[in-house]
């Protein structure tokens, strides 16, 4: 719209353009002005750049109204110029010029019609694989433009007649947006085995990815190949993948390795392995609590102790205490979090994991205590953001003790305001700076005094 109303103020003031345009279509061009004068108030009094006074910018286009010779490069400053009338006589004169495609492809999204028509007969001729496959993170790009779909339309037809090697590079790409079209284009061309697409799935960190490939792969798996895929979704890495190898144990009639899975460190896989185990007919509640029974065993699966307070009773909180003594931190961590799942606090026993050397433990016990802090005592609290303790002790104090409100909260902001810690110091200015003064609080307002000192 800004290039319709910057041509529409130059008919306006008389500087008129031979027109350059080969077309037996005129009206293409009509009503330009009528439809943007009426919005010309919104934009400045529009300046053409400089270099079109010059003589480089003179030459060309003289060159493009004579039709003489033009290089590359000015071809390529013509495929961007302002006019539209010199974008579309320019893109008459691309052929033979393949580094331009790119630009022909910005232009098939063009706002002027004839431009934008002209340009996607010229992208057609020029779209060959080798080109789709080079050009496709552009095009992708492109496609979230207003008239950038018939860029990618076509470019999925070129790549659907194309070798499927030619695919290779966009399913490597370090591009999210094209290995997904580069995916969608296999999994519906049906270019990739079952195999192949489990291992996708397990080996891509794009959660579209794995989905797409791991529901692929489940969807063709046969017997020939059902090992090969569930050996790459349940070994995988990302919880996504994991989880729908788990899942289809109980399609392909395999619920045995699903019990492996009901201790995993993710929620949603131990949620697809408790589902699996029960329409076998198992309840998967008497093996947590067998799991959970030794609170010295050195090998239990930190997610055995959240898993048995996902699927347990309060009853079951007896078996998680315990574990906050396990030498384990994992184990420890996801013991607090369990409690905190069963909704069973005892704050003494839970408050002395505020000073717990692994930093897991200490995030879990303050997320615990948080609806209780203002049953911690304030002093004991305030000893632990002292510059000597850990970092993440400091962090938990300063929690638990914005938690408290009130005094409390600025007692604790304010003594921070000098500290070296930036994200600390940070968050305390922004409590001091948030703070109104309230009553005739002689402390508030001494601490608000020491706060302007820092904050001015």
């Amino acid at each position: 719209m800004r290039e319709g109303a910057r041509a529409a103020r130059r008919l306006a003031e008389g500087a008129v353009l031979r027109d350059v345009i080969d077309t037996s279509d005129p009206s293409a061009w009509l009503g330009l002005d009528e439809q943007v004068r009426a919005e010309e108030w919104y934009f400045p009094p529009y300046v053409a750049p400089a270099w079109e006074e010059t003589a480089g910018g003179r030459s060309l286009t003289a060159a493009l109204r004579a039709g003489g010779p033009l290089t590359e490069g000015q071809l390529a400053l013509a495929l961007c110029h302002r006019d539209g009338r010199i974008r579309h006589r320019a893109l008459g004169r691309v052929a033979g010029f393949p580094a331009l495609l790119p630009l022909v492809a910005v232009r098939c999204t063009d706002w002027a019609q004839p431009v934008r028509d002209r340009a996607r007969e010229r992208f057609a001729e020029a779209l060959d694989a080798e080109a789709a496959a080079r050009l496709a993170p552009l095009v992708r790009r492109l496609a979230d433009r207003h008239r950038g779909d018939f860029a990618l339309g076509l470019l999925g037809e070129v790549l659907r007649q194309a070798p499927g090697e030619r695919l290779a590079p966009l399913l490597a790409s370090p591009d999210r947006p094209v290995r997904r079209f580069a995916y969608r284009l296999s999994v519906e061309e049906g270019l990739l085995s079952p195999a192949e697409l489990a291992r996708a799935a397990a080996r891509d960190d794009d959660a579209v990815v794995q989905s797409l490939c791991a529901d692929a792969a489940l969807a063709a798996v046969g017997e020939a190949d059902a090992e090969e895929v569930l050996g790459a979704l349940l070994g995988a890495r990302s919880p996504r993948a994991r989880s729908a190898g788990v899942t289809a144990l109980r399609r392909l009639e395999r619920p045995g390795p699903a019990v492996g899975f009901l201790a995993d460190r993710s929620a949603l896989v131990r949620a697809c392995a408790r589902y699996v185990v029960r329409q076998n007919g198992t309840d998967p509640l008497p093996w947590y609590r067998d799991r959970c029974a030794d609170p010295g065993d050195p090998a239990l699966p930190p997610g055995a102790a959240i898993g048995l307070a996902e699927c347990g009773t309060h009853a079951d909180a007896a078996l998680l205490w315990p574990l906050l003594d396990h030498p384990v931190p994992g184990v420890r961590a996801r013991a607090v979090a369990g409690l905190r799942t069963l909704d069973v606090t005892d704050l003494p026993r839970m408050r002395r994991l505020l000073d717990d050397p692994a930093p897991g433990v200490v995030g879990e016990a303050t997320l615990a205590l948080l609806p209780s802090a203002g049953l911690l005592p304030e002093p004991w609290l305030a000893e632990r953001l002292a510059a000597g303790r850990p970092r993440w002790v400091r962090v938990s104090a300063y929690r638990l003790l914005d938690a408290h409100g009130g005094v409390a909260r600025l007692r604790a902001a304010v003594a921070l305001l000098g500290d070296t810690d930036e994200r600390l110091r940070t968050r305390a200015e922004l409590a001091v700076r948030r703070t109104r003064p309230w009553g005739a609080d002689a402390e508030v307002a001494e601490l608000l005094g020491r706060a302007r000192a820092h904050l001015g």
